[in-house]
């Protein structure tokens, strides 16, 4: 289910070489199209508590977690849009409510504990888990993103990320500078992401290619 700020769906995620990058789109390209905007670059914040319970908690494999950041499509000013994200996952499914706010104001409710002007059901959400935990930046993780979603089922959407890259300090969406790889420079990260059952025909061509979910979280990985 997704209602434009409400998600509910099940995520796999896979780590893959160039090679078979390459050689899974071209046996699946009849079934992928690219997104409206199929390229681009997401900046993110992430914040925990003091002692990082959040991805300690996570690591462990819990039937429940979750976890708080801020997004970004590519570096922004003081006005420009970000979505502040509460992502839950509970027994293999995901559940992501946000709100759309200038980077201005998300930063000054983030970093000075302003409540925002807009209010809502989910913002007193967000609200409540970051004042509980007591959150603060932990983070900065940028990537860069191809994105298909299903011809027959366009809720089904297919990401390849690369060029994964961190930084523990500069808190801010402007840049990203003075950050460290993660991933070799030949690798992939595939996440397939489906309100339903992932389809057979995909299935068949991941199970081909032995091409296998992992247990991955970029957060948690560095």
């Amino acid at each position: 289910m997704s209602s434009g700020n409400v998600f509910e769906r099940t995520e796999k995620k896979y780590l893959m070489s160039r090679k078979q990058y390459a050689d899974l789109k071209e046996s699946i390209q009849s079934f992928i199209q690219l997104d409206p905007y199929p390229q681009y670059t997401i900046y993110n914040l992430y914040f925990d508590t003091c002692d990082y319970e959040f991805i300690y908690h996570s690591i462990e494999k819990p039937v429940y977690k979750e976890k708080l950041r801020l997004r970004s499509y590519g570096p922004v000013d003081g006005t420009g849009k970000v979505y502040l994200e509460l992502k839950k996952k509970c027994d293999g499914v995901v559940f992501k409510r946000r709100v759309t706010l200038s980077y201005e104001e998300a930063m000054a409710y983030l970093l000075e504990n302003k409540y925002p002007t807009m209010d809502c059901q989910i913002m007193r959400e967000i609200d409540y888990v970051n004042r509980h935990y007591q959150l603060e930046p932990k983070l900065f993780l940028a990537y860069d993103r191809i994105a298909y979603s299903g011809i027959l089922d366009q809720q089904l959407r297919i990401t390849f990320d690369r060029n994964i890259r961190y930084r523990f300090q500069q808190w801010d969406l402007n840049s990203d500078d003075k950050t460290i790889e993660l991933l070799k420079e030949e690798q992939y990260l595939m996440e397939i992401k489906a309100p339903k059952a992932m389809p057979i025909w995909l299935v068949k061509e991941l199970s081909k290619q032995q091409i296998y979910p992992v247990s991955f979280s970029k957060y948690g990985a560095i």
